[in-house]
């Protein structure tokens, strides 16, 4: 999305509104305006599920004190952020105080979720004739259901002895404290 003022641009090209990410994100966009004075480039929940809306509370992603055209913005880590929709602002700053934002609304944050495979076309061979007439071409295997796709890791899981270590030090140290 792109707001033109005077002949210069503000603007995120990319994510675009309602794009589906994961991981290492790179955001691209322009912000290069008479009288900068700084830019945020931060995100929100979205305030409704289908993200038209924009969110009252914006986290950071970037700070900047020189503009920028055509270039990438930042790169966000979306794995620490919660699967769900969230919104994109650009809000630059002028050297009078004013305000300009642009909104990416709907972007899907979806780390947890597994990608979407695709599911394979259904097709039929068409038999070769055979010398002897008695013989029946193979009858073709048609696959119903996409094969599965593994899920990620999370990042988030304890391993078993690990909470059992925490546990461990903490009644000692409770002992240690109380005895």
């Amino acid at each position: 999305m792109f707001l033109f003022f005077q002949g210069t641009a503000v603007g995120i090209t990319s994510p675009q509104n309602g794009s589906i990410l994961r991981g290492q994100v790179e955001i691209l966009g322009s912000m290069d305006v008479p009288n900068f004075s700084s830019a945020e480039l931060s995100f929100g929940y979205a305030s409704e599920e289908d993200g038209s809306l924009p969110a009252t509370g914006w986290f950071s992603i970037q700070t900047f004190a020189q503009p920028r055209l055509d270039a990438p913005l930042a790169v966000w880590d979306t794995t620490s952020v919660t699967d769900g929709i969230y919104n994109l602002r650009l809000r630059v700053i002028l050297l009078d105080g004013t305000v300009q934002d642009v909104f990416v609304t709907g972007v899907q944050i979806a780390n947890d979720s597994p990608e979407p495979t695709q599911t394979p076309v259904e097709s039929i061979e068409t038999p070769t004739l055979m010398a002897a007439p008695t013989d029946r071409p193979p009858t073709p295997t048609l696959s119903l259901f996409p094969p599965p796709s593994p899920l990620p890791a999370n990042p988030a899981a304890l391993e078993v002895p690990a909470v059992y270590g925490m546990f461990g030090r903490g009644v000692l140290l409770a002992l240690i404290l109380f005895a």
